[in-house]
């Protein structure tokens, strides 16, 4: 596998533009985007930090997995994602592992990058996304 850098830290709110105050306030960091990504029933918020990024990550559904998410365990620390060149070739490999995937298929993600998450269960309980993007 070619993992170049943690991409993002995802992190559930249950507010994000409240959220975002204490990042830009409290830390001071600059918001550089906000975007809806309908299909996973999520707003985002995201901060650079060095080559990285948080990602601050609200519902837009009760029942989306951010809304479950934060039902069940609150606020917090939600995934962690590593960007990788040829994603699809990379889940092969780890299907090939036997590793557990919650994406068998790149999907799109925020930002326009291709994601996919493998499960929990395979990672020793990190929810952990890979992300490649497409332009590069």
């Amino acid at each position: 596998m070619n993992l170049s850098h943690i991409e993002h830290i995802g992190i559930a709110v249950k507010n994000i533009d409240e959220a975002i105050k204490f990042w830009e306030k409290q830390l001071g960091m600059k918001c550089y985007s906000i975007e809806e990504v309908k299909d996973q029933k999520v707003r985002t918020a995201f901060f650079k930090v060095g080559q990285s990024k948080i990602e601050l990550l609200e519902s837009t559904d009760p029942e989306g997995p951010i809304g479950k998410f934060v039902e069940k365990k609150g606020e917090g620390i939600h995934h962690m994602a590593i960007a990788v060149e040829g994603l699809a070739g990379n889940l092969d490999e780890l299907a090939g592992k036997g590793v557990q995937l919650i994406d068998k298929a790149p999907r799109k993600g925020a930002e326009g990058l291709n994601i996919a998450f493998l499960h929990p269960k395979a990672t020793g309980g990190v929810l952990l996304e890979l992300c490649e993007d497409p332009n590069k």
